[in-house]
């Protein structure tokens, strides 16, 4: 999968997740600081990507990830192109 479309999903999923607009989101938005994703949504956000992707994600691995363009990197490693 092409990095565009997932950074296309990552956003989109973000939006939805955390009830804001797509195109408040930055790639270099981080989840917490910037976009308000508390622990909890930090996990909630793990859990809708891996429906978004269709994957299992070690979810200790996944939290690791603090930034839209981090999540965008992390997705493109575990997709095939």
């Amino acid at each position: 999968m092409k990095k565009e479309e997932i950074a296309e999903r990552v956003i989109r999923v973000t939006a939805r997740e955390l009830k804001m607009s797509e195109d408040r989101i930055q790639p270099e938005h981080h989840f917490a600081h910037d976009l308000g994703a508390d622990s909890l949504k930090a996990i909630e956000l793990v859990a809708a990507f891996e429906e978004e992707f269709e994957l299992d994600l070690e979810e200790e691995e996944a939290l690791k990830v603090k930034t839209v363009d981090g999540a965008v990197d992390y997705f493109a490693e575990l997709l095939p192109e």
